[in-house]
């Protein structure tokens, strides 16, 4: 038999039952749509959390302030201030690749301005750190290192902080004051968004390290150091080499831990994503049971097909018809159903990722490779479990079809 009459007698066969076929491929489309779904989401989250991770800027190796121990006691990760101005400077100095370095304070502060107040976050850094981020300000310019060195009292302030302190007006050329300290507003910063932690980055406020350490926080210690190579090639050599410095420097002997960590980009983009991609997996997993129970459904619904036709088919074999041609119809039949479901189950996870982007502004990013797996899986359904009811109807005996009633 040739396929394009078998295709054409499996598409009566279907339309014979039209709501039966429909229930029967539900499974299949309400499987691939959750699939197709889940993984939109996943994949738009994950997508999310790598620009996040790009805004840093691009080749980053981030050094944070580790934990000490004093009289038995263990300081947690990040509470003591470990990191020197000094251990920056010996960073660039003999690390090679390197090609920038911002020594970093945090710290969240009142900042005033007529009268107007606001708490935002408060960051002292090099002038290097622009570059570094790929900030871009749009309007005036950033602190110079000379500023740095005399430890000036300007700024640079982000969006969100300028629009609460000035509304629409220009901040550029404008005072603020910093725990009652005045400072010059010098750029302003072009937005940048959420960051990785969910946090405004434009709700900031960047001053020189040096001003924020002997006029607003009084640390002596760096809380962090923020560092560029000049390539991703040389990220790892120049990991271990900064480890090795900084331990030296701190005089740690062998089998004492750290006290920092050193982070690379790469690193914290991985630690980021990670529960994004098994959150993807572990939906993507649970919609396919869908697909499964579509398959099951498909099984059923055939094998009573074959019930209820078992006189067709003995007339069939009657007239010539053998038994692979009869197991091609049944087969196809099944490959139809569930190839249509996928197709319809496709369309309708398309449809409800754009409304969840839409309506609950989470961002959705479906990939051809999902879509395609997702049809070739739903069409492999309909070969495993329509292969045991063709079977069965291509082993029927001809005489004992023919007498069925």
């Amino acid at each position: 038999m040739k396929i394009g009459p078998t295709f054409r007698l499996a598409a009566r066969a279907l339309r014979r039952n039209k709501m039966r076929s429909l229930l029967t491929m539900l499974g299949i489309i309400i499987g691939v749509g959750a699939v197709i779904a889940m993984v939109g989401i996943g994949n738009g989250a994950r997508a999310q959390v790598e620009a996040q991770i790009a805004s840093l800027g691009q080749n980053m190796i981030l050094i944070f302030t580790g934990s000490t121990t004093s009289s038995g006691v263990r300081t947690g990760f990040g509470m003591a201030g470990t990191l020197k101005i000094e251990d920056a400077q010996a960073i660039a100095r003999e690390v090679p690749g390197i090609i920038a370095v911002s020594e970093e304070i945090r710290s969240t502060s009142q900042v005033a301005a007529g009268n107007q107040n606001w708490m935002t976050q408060l960051l002292g850094e090099s002038p290097e750190y622009f570059d570094m981020r790929q900030w871009e300000l749009t309007g005036g310019v950033a602190f110079s290192e000379q500023e740095v060195r005399a430890a000036s009292k300007v700024a640079v302030i982000g969006k969100t902080t300028a629009a609460q302190l000035f509304g629409t007006a220009d901040p550029v050329g404008q005072i603020i004051r910093i725990k009652n300290v005045p400072f010059l507003i010098t750029g302003l910063l072009k937005s940048k968004g959420m960051s990785l932690m969910g946090t405004d980055q434009d709700d900031v406020v960047i001053v020189p390290y040096t001003t924020a350490m002997k006029r607003l926080t009084g640390d002596t210690k760096l809380r962090s150091i923020n560092i560029q190579a000049e390539s991703a090639t040389v990220i790892p050599q120049a990991q271990q080499q900064i480890t090795a410095l900084l331990r030296q420097r701190h005089h740690i002997t062998q089998g004492r831990d750290d006290d920092f960590t050193v982070r690379s980009q790469q690193e914290i983009a991985e630690m980021a994503t990670a529960t994004s991609k098994i959150l993807t997996v572990l939906l993507g997993a649970i919609a396919s049971v869908s697909l499964i129970v579509g398959g099951i459904g498909i099984m059923n619904i055939m094998l009573v097909s074959v019930t209820e036709r078992t006189r067709e088919i003995g007339i069939r074999m009657a007239v010539g018809a053998h038994g692979a041609d009869i197991l091609l119809q049944f087969l196809i039949e099944a490959i139809t159903l569930s190839s249509l479901g996928g197709v319809i189950g496709i369309a309708l996870g398309f449809g409800v990722s754009e409304i969840l982007a839409r309506t609950a502004g989470w961002p959705t990013m479906i990939p051809p490779v999902a879509v395609l797996a997702s049809f070739l899986f739903s069409a492999a359904v309909g070969v495993f479990f329509g292969l045991y009811p063709a079977k069965k109807a291509a082993a029927l005996d001809p005489i004992d079809a023919l007498r069925y009633e």
